[in-house]
């Protein structure tokens, strides 16, 4: 007879088949935060599962490292949700919860963030406010001036003034708590920007070039307006104006992309803003091999309300990658591993996504092509969702993963990445710097 009790055997895979490697808690959290658009449904997951992977894995992480994690994932990621899904987690546990009050506090850069982050707590069901979570948004609440609260002082199931009333902040100063005593009256000013503007029906035209001349219009805001500043006409002149001086430290590189595509007329203005942020950046000696994944799964949109994608995400990396490295070779993979021109900016975007149909993901195949090329490090972009087997990397080899994907195969040899903001290239050129 056969012997029945026998060992099982746990394979860990990719979505699309290949052998994955097999991770910690803390990895898993990490794969899993720092690419986290929270909720949105992915080629391959869920949202919620993915979310529920975040929650299932934070009691498995030292509190310290879950802290920083999140930290890291607000102010080098540019994720907003995510950070405030972990530190309501965070309350629930006897040991991390010590660490809820700074965490809000630091994590929380924005007045509407006070309200998502109650929305995220009562997810569930409504319920008390911990200690820890009252002292955080207590701390927070008293960072935003009366611009800022006004701005997103709007309708929705939580308001500004319930979070004042649950978290009982005290207020800096008498000027400040004028300002929360009309926050809770309603008769804090409404604040003059571009939507307060628009919606009290004034000129449109005239509204943007007034917003942009007096500097009032945020990095983002302008990039996410540029299609309707384009339908009422507005002067280049003032727009262009409005380019040179914009901030781009906190603007992710896909957004910059995303502006072109309906702006292509200012294609070339928003590239330079875009790049400028490199300009004083040392270079990364040597040969550098860029690979990038070009496959079905990459071209999934990133969120329900965007037509942006992971292509996108790695396009932006790439670009800036492409500006840092003093040699480079770039490539795509899909269903074949291709080789495209080494160019700059936008013309590099066009290179990789029409370089190839997007099919299949046949990583393993690529970076074994890659091994017959001489270079000094390789630097994949993909969702690591690989139909074969992945090898190690000969030299230097750089996985960064811009998904959220459970399983992935860029572990071992490979210097593990996960995210799509620019601090990633910030990382690999800091690194390589004093290696």
């Amino acid at each position: 007879m056969a012997k029945l009790n026998i060992p099982t055997k746990t394979t860990h895979v990719t979505h699309e088949g290949a052998p994955a490697k097999r991770i910690d808690a803390e990895q898993q959290l990490r794969r899993s935060l720092m690419a986290c658009l929270l909720w949105e449904k992915t080629f391959y997951e869920e949202g919620e599962d993915i979310a529920n992977r975040i929650t299932s894995a934070i009691p498995l992480v030292k509190p310290e490292t879950v802290y920083n994690m999140a930290i890291e994932a607000r102010e080098k990621m540019n994720l907003r949700h995510a950070p405030l899904l972990v530190a309501r987690e965070m309350s629930r546990l006897p040991d991390h919860k010590v660490f809820v009050s700074s965490l809000l506090e630091r994590i929380i850069q924005r007045a509407d963030e006070l309200t998502e982050f109650l929305a995220i707590y009562w997810k569930d069901g409504r319920q008390p406010l911990s200690a820890q979570v009252k002292k955080g948004l207590a701390k927070a609440f008293t960072k935003f001036n009366a611009y800022q609260l006004a701005k997103y002082n709007r309708g929705g199931q939580v308001k500004l003034r319930d979070v004042l009333f649950l978290c009982h902040a005290k207020a800096k100063d008498e000027d400040q708590q004028i300002i929360w005593n009309k926050l809770v009256d309603g008769t804090l000013e409404p604040p003059d920007t571009w939507e307060v503007a628009l919606s009290a029906g004034k000129d449109k035209k005239e509204t943007w070039e007034r917003l942009l001349s007096e500097n009032k219009l945020g990095g983002l805001a302008l990039l996410r307006n540029l299609r309707n500043m384009k339908e009422v006409g507005v002067n280049e002149k003032i727009l262009f104006e409005a380019f040179d001086k914009m901030e781009t430290n906190r603007i992710l590189p896909y957004r910059f992309i995303a502006a072109a595509k309906y702006a292509p007329q200012w294609e070339w203005k928003i590239e330079q803003a875009m790049l400028r942020s490199l300009k004083d950046y040392p270079k990364i000696e040597g040969k550098t091999i860029l690979l990038i994944d070009v496959s079905g799964s990459m071209v999934w949109n990133m969120s329900n309300n965007s037509d942006m994608n992971r292509i996108d995400a790695a396009c932006g990396l790439a670009i800036l990658a492409r500006e840092i490295c003093e040699d480079i070779e770039i490539f795509t993979f899909s269903e074949e591993n291709i080789q495209i021109p080494a160019r700059h900016g936008f013309a590099l975007r066009d290179a990789i996504v029409g370089s190839q149909p997007h099919r299949g993901t046949y990583l393993g195949a690529a970076v074994k092509h890659i091994f017959t090329i001489p270079h000094d490090r390789l630097i994949v972009f993909t969702d690591e969702q690989s139909h074969d087997t992945v090898p190690n990397p000969k030299e230097k080899g750089y996985m960064i993963n811009v998904a959220s994907y459970k399983n992935g195969v860029g572990y071992g040899k490979w210097l593990h990445i996960d995210g799509f903001s620019e601090a990633i290239i910030r990382y690999i050129q800091t690194l390589e710097s004093v290696s």
